[in-house]
């Protein structure tokens, strides 16, 4: 298996294709009698559009990044700029860096001295999206707000590219919120509430166990051997250690590469695996898995300004 192909891969392409067919007929089934079924679906359907995201960062389906891009392009989970999710989603990928709070741009922890200035109710909020439930329910509007925050100073700063994503943003959601209030005849807020943030809420289910803070960069990235239908709305991102020694491989091939080197993975991550995501909420439900500051860089240091 070769982690690099030039070849379409046209699962994923007929799987994008329909998941913005089902997309679609979920949305116009909300002035039907079936409306209920449509909040069920589409959030789900946005998530699993976030996966598909994931996948064209990482050079799938196609050869051309342009052709990826244009089949992702509409934001139907709304929040991130397609660009910035790339150019930031890629430089998580420094494994070493990984949970650093200055340079992993996903990490979900915080330098020692900003936890000891910010206020105590929002450290207890971090504290509460430390844990499963609390990352469910409060992840994604802490992720929103910290999200905007700092791009809002990246564009004051006018780092490059920034501006131009935000740009091209704002024209798929036009077009969305177009879709949305016009075809599927559906609120906005309706779409923002029982759409988005549930979406965001599954994306994080995701992400909550995907790494974790270690002085050995293997066990800082985790394993979640869970139910294929699971794995599917994932991409197979759940066995998230082979994605990370291989981000080329496309996703189909994932589960093949994971069992094929299962004991070397678990042996570098120090058998940090997870039997489902309910494993995982029976462990975390109501305990944070980590502190709120990262474990291995409890000093005082000078550091650039945090991603957060």
């Amino acid at each position: 298996m070769t982690s690099e192909t030039h070849k379409t891969e046209w699962i994923t392409l007929a799987l994008t294709i329909f998941c913005m067919a089902l997309w679609f007929g979920a949305g116009m089934m909300w002035q039907t009698g079936f409306w209920p079924v449509s909040l069920v679906v589409l959030p789900v359907l946005a998530a699993f559009h976030t996966s598909l995201q994931h996948e064209t960062i990482h050079g799938h389906p196609t050869r051309w990044p342009w052709l990826n891009e244009v089949l992702v392009s509409l934001p139907i989970a709304a929040v991130f700029p397609y660009r910035r999710y790339k150019d930031l989603h890629l430089k998580h990928h420094d494994d070493m860096n990984l949970t650093d709070p200055y340079e992993d741009p996903e990490s979900y922890f915080w330098p020692l001295q900003k936890c000891t200035t910010m206020s105590p109710l929002l450290f207890r909020m971090f504290e509460i999206n430390n844990t499963f439930v609390g990352r469910l329910m409060l992840g994604p509007f802490l992720t929103i707000i910290g999200f905007a925050r700092t791009e809002f100073h990246r564009l004051i700063r006018k780092e490059p590219g920034v501006a131009l994503a935000w740009f091209y943003h704002a024209i798929g959601l036009a077009l969305l919120a177009a879709i949305i209030i016009q075809v599927f005849a559906m609120p906005i807020w309706i779409y923002m509430i029982f759409v988005i943030y549930p979406a965001l809420s599954l994306t994080a289910m995701r992400a909550y166990a995907e790494h974790q803070a270690a002085e050995n960069v293997g066990a800082r990235t985790a394993v979640v051997e869970t139910h294929p239908a699971v794995a599917l709305l994932y991409l197979n991102n759940n066995l998230h250690i082979a994605h990370h020694a291989s981000p080329r491989v496309p996703w189909y091939h994932l589960p093949h590469l994971y069992r094929e080197r299962r004991t070397q993975f678990l042996n570098a991550n120090g058998h940090t695996i997870f039997h489902g995501y309910g494993d995982i909420a029976r462990r975390f439900a109501f305990t944070a898995k980590q502190s709120v500051d990262h474990p291995y860089m409890r000093r005082e240091i000078t550091a650039p300004e945090t991603d957060h």
